[in-house]
C-alpha cells in the first residue's frame, strides 16, 4: 500500500466515495481512508432520522436510490451507500485515521495509524459531524451532558433539556416526549428555526403551545450539575431539576487537519477553507477540499445534493495536469 497514488481521500462519507467513483472511472491509482465506518457520520445520526431531501437528489456514482418512505431514512442511506461502495469495488480503508501529512519531494506522505502512504494528490473530504461545537459553561464535560443523539427509549421518563432550535433539537424534543421524558427546550432567539422540516415545525410549535414541552425562548443554558441547571432567562437566572441535557448545538469541521496541511482560514467567526470553487484545489497545490468542509463554519451552505460536483471538478483537474 505504500506505492505512489494518483489520489489519496480523506473521508468515507458520500461526497468521499463519489471523489473515488470519479478516480476509477479516470483510471486514476486512488484510496480512500475513513476514520471510522463506512459514512460514518450517516451511522452517528439518530436511529429514525429521516432526510430533507429526496433519494435522487442522495444518489452518486449514477447508482439509482430505491426507498420506502417518502422521505428516505437513515437505514435507507446506510443500505444505498455501501451498495455503491460494492457496485464500484472501491478501494476503502476503514477505521484508519490519518496522522500527519508532509511533503516529500514531489509526492505527499500520509501517516495514518496503520501505515503511510505517497499520494500526488489529497482530497479532503471530511465532512463537519465529528466535532461537537461546544457550549463552554460549567458542567459540560460531566457525562449527563450529551452533543450526539441516538434512540428516545433511553431517555423515558426522564427530565431532558435540550440545547437549540434547529432540526436536531426538534427531533430529539419530540421523539423523546413521545417515548415520556419531561422536555425542556432552551432556546437563543425568539422561535423555532426557520430551517426546521415544513412537517415537523407546526407539531414543535403546537407540543410547546400546549404546554407538553416546556421552552425558554431568548435564553441560554449557563450551568450544569448532576441533578440541575441553571438557565439565563429574560425574568433571570431559573434553576430547574434535570437528569440528561442534550446539546444540540452543532459540529464543526476539521480545522486541525486544515491547518494542518497548510490550508488557509478566514479570519472571521466563519473560518472558511481558501479554494478554487472551479477546480476545488485549495492554497496548497496538489490539495483539494471536497462537500461539506469547504464552508468552514458556514455548514448549511454545502450539502450532499450541491457537493456531488466537487468529485467531478476535482478528478478533472487532476487529469488535466
Amino acid at each position: 500500500m505504500n506505492d505512489q497514488l494518483d489520489l489519496f481521500i480523506i473521508g468515507g462519507g458520500p461526497i468521499g466515495l463519489a471523489c473515488g467513483i470519479e478516480a476509477k472511472k479516470a483510471e486514476l491509482d486512488y484510496l480512500i481512508v475513513e476514520k471510522g465506518t463506512l459514512v460514518n457520520s450517516l451511522y452517528n445520526y439518530p436511529l429514525n432520522m429521516t432526510f430533507f431531501s429526496t433519494s435522487e437528489r442522495l444518489e452518486i456514482g449514477g447508482v439509482p436510490f430505491v426507498y420506502i418512505s417518502v422521505k428516505p431514512t437513515r437505514p435507507e442511506a446506510l443500505e444505498y451507500y455501501r451498495r455503491v461502495a460494492t457496485t464500484y469495488n472501491l478501494k476503502i480503508q476503514l477505521f484508519e485515521t490519518v496522522l500527519t501529512v508532509e511533503k516529500v519531494d514531489n509526492l505527499f506522505k500520509i501517516t495514518t495509524t496503520k501505515q503511510y502512504y505517497y499520494a500526488k494528490n489529497i482530497v479532503i473530504a471530511t465532512g463537519f459531524y465529528d466535532i461537537p461545537n461546544k457550549m463552554n459553561i460549567p458542567g459540560e464535560e460531566l457525562p449527563k451532558v450529551q452533543h450526539y443523539y441516538r434512540d428516545p427509549h433511553f431517555y423515558a421518563f426522564m427530565k431532558v433539556l435540550i440545547v437549540g432550535a434547529n432540526n436536531s433539537s426538534v427531533d430529539v424534543a419530540l421523539e423523546t416526549f413521545r417515548k415520556g421524558a419531561d422536555v425542556t427546550m432552551v432556546i437563543r432567539g425568539e422561535e423555532i428555526g426557520r430551517r426546521v422540516k415544513y412537517w415537523v415545525k407546526p407539531d414543535i410549535e403546537n407540543r410547546i403551545k400546549e404546554g407538553s414541552i416546556k421552552a425558554y425562548f431568548n435564553s441560554e443554558l449557563k450551568a450544569v450539575r448532576e441533578g440541575e441547571v441553571d438557565i439565563q432567562s429574560p425574568e433571570g437566572l431559573i434553576t430547574i431539576p434535570n437528569d440528561f441535557v442534550m446539546a444540540m448545538t452543532g459540529y464543526i469541521p476539521n480545522f486541525q487537519l486544515l491547518r494542518l496541511v497548510g490550508i488557509d482560514l478566514s479570519a472571521d467567526e466563519k473560518c472558511c477553507p481558501t479554494y478554487n470553487p472551479e477546480t476545488m484545489e485549495t492554497n496548497q497545490k496538489g490539495i483539494y477540499l471536497a462537500g461539506v468542509v469547504c464552508g468552514g463554519m458556514d455548514t448549511h451552505s454545502w450539502f450532499i445534493e450541491n457537493s456531488r460536483e466537487h468529485a467531478v471538478k476535482i478528478v478533472k483537474d487532476i487529469c488535466r495536469i
